[in-house]
């Protein structure tokens, strides 16, 4: 479908009347831009404004290159989706079902404990009041926030958004392969699909072209959101990347360069239903899916970050 100029700007023009949007818009047709635009600054203090190639922190859009990376473990046969998580992880994990595989991690229906429930919190910067967030570091991090807690149900009966299921997704990359999370998906992930502006950062050394996350601090003023994430990105939500390097990810998958196209059939498959009362709303593997029209129609998201459609 041609894209409708009129429609998107009607669509910006009501954003900026709710609050001045801040980011990039990248519409392509057939592999060419029809239509790219920046909005905003990346650093309001400076003025800096955004440009196209401004590295944005993508928060939970991270889950996909998570989900990703564990499946290109599954095509080389180093695990399977049918693994259990406790066969492929060295730390010890009292309170978590044995039944948990894979799969159950990938598609949120692990049932296990989160450290962060985003159906009863709505207040991420409020773990790190107590824990201090530049020690959040690697995955192995997190485990004290929810190792200990007991599991939510059975793995395999209901579907719940999980950070905490692609922390371990992440220990299970790590202790797979031997490298640090954030290297493997460097290597195979970004480096693998010339995504040369992206990667995960410490927020104390965030290199040039780099927009600062905000939240509104009263007042119509602003303050940055140093200290309400974790100072290093990790499976569950961190990375940075641009529009452009979106773009390369989604060709280097739809186009088969990352994952055999049974796992990425996989991956794109709906799961889960996410709203027991909106057929719509669906989760693949890292991964939410919106069925429109029938089922030849579907948009997949990489949470609030890119929408790709095909019809």
């Amino acid at each position: 479908m041609p894209l409708d100029r009129q429609a998107l700007t009607d669509a910006i023009t009501m954003q900026h009347s709710r609050g001045p949007f801040s980011g990039v818009i990248d519409v392509r047709e057939r592999g060419e831009t029809v239509f790219a635009e920046a909005f905003g600054m990346a650093q309001r203090a400076e003025r800096i404004p955004n440009t196209l190639g401004t590295r944005f922190a993508i928060a939970s859009g991270t889950k996909t290159l998570t989900s990703v990376a564990v499946l290109q473990l599954v095509d080389a046969g180093r695990v399977g989706l049918d693994t259990r998580l406790v066969d492929c992880v060295d730390v010890p994990l009292p309170n978590v079902a044995p039944e948990v595989t894979l799969h159950h991690l990938l598609s949120h229906g692990a049932g296990i404990p989160d450290y962060f429930d985003e159906a009863v919190m709505d207040d991420y910067e409020a773990l790190w009041r107590e824990r201090p967030m530049y020690g959040m570091r690697a995955p192995s991090d997190f485990l004290p926030l929810f190792v200990h807690q007991p599991m939510k149900a059975a793995p395999g009966t209901t579907w719940a958004y999980n950070n905490a299921g692609y922390v371990l997704l992440g220990l299970v990359v790590e202790h797979v392969t031997g490298t640090p999370f954030t290297q493997f998906v460097q290597r195979h992930v970004f480096d693998a699909c010339g995504m040369a502006s992206s990667g995960f950062f410490a927020m104390d050394r965030l290199p040039g072209g780099t927009a600062y996350g905000y939240a509104p601090a009263g007042d119509g003023a602003w303050r940055t959101n140093v200290y309400s994430v974790p100072i290093v990105g990790g499976p569950d939500g961190g990375a940075y990347t641009t529009a452009h390097d979106l773009v390369r990810l989604w060709d280097a998958l739809l186009g088969g360069r990352l994952l055999r196209e049974p796992t990425l059939q996989h991956m794109l498959t709906p799961h889960w239903r996410t709203d027991p009362n909106d057929d719509e709303g669906q989760y693949g593997c890292g991964i939410w899916i919106t069925r429109r029209g029938g089922p030849s129609s579907l948009s997949w998201t990489p949470r609030s970050v890119v929408t790709w459609r095909q019809t």
